[in-house]
């Protein structure tokens, strides 16, 4: 690649990512579920053409306007190929994309594709794989990096998640009233699963994606952002992503190994990030629910506070992990709650399950 094409493949590369689930999402709205995949290789088609195009004639005024025209052509010449797809090539014909929005705002098409990805037909590892690949644009071997499966069965569970989808006969709306608040909950889980996968990456050469963090960051803040989706869970939730985004810089070495929270070099942490992360916290407090996102985000809250490992405030933290034992006593919560309360009680009080949870960590990159 030339000097002058390099530039255009990573503006591509990064639009690819804000942009491609965007695209889907309107293409498929128009199209219906039952045109997913080919939707996706609409804007598959669309990116291609952008590296080539724009290599050779600059890249045009309005990116994200060509993208949008290239997906939505690549997408009706497809249709024009499939004699019982003239009413949907139709559709797509009179729809117009020139409209202006705000990049940081949910699309209703956007909303309504989360909603799709989360729905209660699919069980939860479906979800957060479908989320990853038709929202945040990743690739089946991309997802299959993360540790989730094998690629193989990975890119299985997202031909079977479509497949579902469209033997549901989906049509892609965000739901209203009872039954948004009642999918809501969906939604919110696989996003935390898409900060959880990036922050735990099992296998490869990255112990923590920080492009998955990102992804379920702009998704939990978009979900926090938006009137019809801005519940106290979604705020915990934005508050949750906002904290652990923060440390992503400081999470590993030079040599990309993993770094426990208390070796990690707290100057690497964004402070712009942590602040929105307390705005957000406030704001989850709004309602008379605690969540086990509500804990999570308060436990988080605490390390950022620290300005050391030394001024950690433990005994918050062990209140917190009480809270969370009572909802959730998995093995990890319950080890990390050891540490805690050897933490409150005295460095002598460190216990086989303390040490067990610290090469737990230094194994798997985790922080309490």
């Amino acid at each position: 690649m030339s000097a002058e094409a390099e530039p255009v493949g990573s503006l591509v590369d990064g639009l690819f990512r804000r942009e491609a689930g965007r695209l889907v999402a309107r293409l498929a709205r128009q199209l219906g579920a039952a045109r997913l995949e080919l939707a996706e290789d609409a804007v598959q088609e669309a990116l291609l053409a952008a590296l080539r195009t724009w290599s050779i004639r600059g890249v045009p005024q309005d990116p994200r306007a060509w993208l949008a025209r290239a997906a939505r052509n690549a997408a009706l010449d497809r249709l024009r190929g499939q004699r019982e797809s003239t009413a949907e090539a139709e559709v797509l014909e009179r729809w117009n994309d020139e409209e202006p929005r705000d990049p940081d705002a949910l699309e209703d098409s956007e909303l309504a594709m989360l909603f799709a990805c989360a729905h209660p037909a699919l069980a939860r590892e479906a979800r957060v794989a479908l989320m990853l690949n038709a929202v945040a644009g990743f690739a089946a071997a991309e997802i299959a990096r993360l540790g989730l499966e094998s690629e193989s069965a990975v890119a299985q569970r997202l031909v079977r998640a479509k497949a579902k989808l469209r033997d549901e006969e989906l049509r892609l709306e965000t739901p209203r009233g009872a039954e948004l608040a009642e999918r809501l909950e969906g939604v919110l889980d696989a996003v935390y699963g898409m900060l959880t996968e990036g922050l735990s990456a099992h296998r490869g050469e990255e112990l923590v994606r920080a492009d998955v963090v990102r992804a379920a960051l702009r998704l939990a803040l978009e979900l926090a952002r938006d009137p019809r989706t801005a519940t106290p869970r979604s705020h915990a939730l934005a508050a949750l992503a906002l904290f652990h985004a923060a440390r992503v810089p400081a999470r590993t070495d030079a040599a990309g190994g993993p770094l426990l929270l208390e070796e990690q070099d707290r100057g690497r942490w964004d402070r712009k990030l942590i602040a929105l992360g307390f705005a957000q916290l406030s704001l989850a407090a709004s309602g008379d629910e605690l969540s086990e996102l509500h804990i999570e985000a308060g436990i988080a809250s605490q390390h950022a506070l620290a300005r050391t490992w030394d001024d950690t405030d433990w005994q918050a933290i062990l209140h917190w992990y009480d809270l969370l034992a009572e909802r959730n006593a998995s093995p990890v919560v319950r080890l990390n709650r050891a540490v805690a309360l050897a933490k409150v009680h005295g460095a002598g009080a460190r216990s086989g399950a303390e040490r067990a949870l610290l090469e737990r960590k230094l194994a798997r990159a985790r922080t309490p």
